[in-house]
């Protein structure tokens, strides 16, 4: 089995950066929040690192909380 691929979820705010961190987490997703990577910016500088394969739970996650993002974007070939 290879190393995990890696997605980010980008916020406006690091309120929102962290209750999303503490709902997923709260969850038993594996979860961890990191700097923006520099090519995909933010106005918050903080996004929620997630495996790939836990996207659409994150995802649902912050639908049902009614958490705001700005989008989830791919780290292809990350590993960290």
């Amino acid at each position: 089995m290879g190393d995990p691929e890696y997605s980010v979820v980008l916020f406006q705010s690091t309120s929102g950066a962290l209750r999303a961190e503490k709902l997923s987490k709260g969850a038993g997703l594996k979860v961890k929040l990191i700097p923006v990577p520099r090519h995909l910016g933010s106005d918050c500088g903080v996004c929620l690192r997630c495996e790939s394969a836990d996207v659409q739970g994150v995802r649902s996650i912050l639908d049902a909380a009614r958490v705001e993002f700005d989008g989830i974007c791919p780290l292809q070939g990350t590993r960290q």
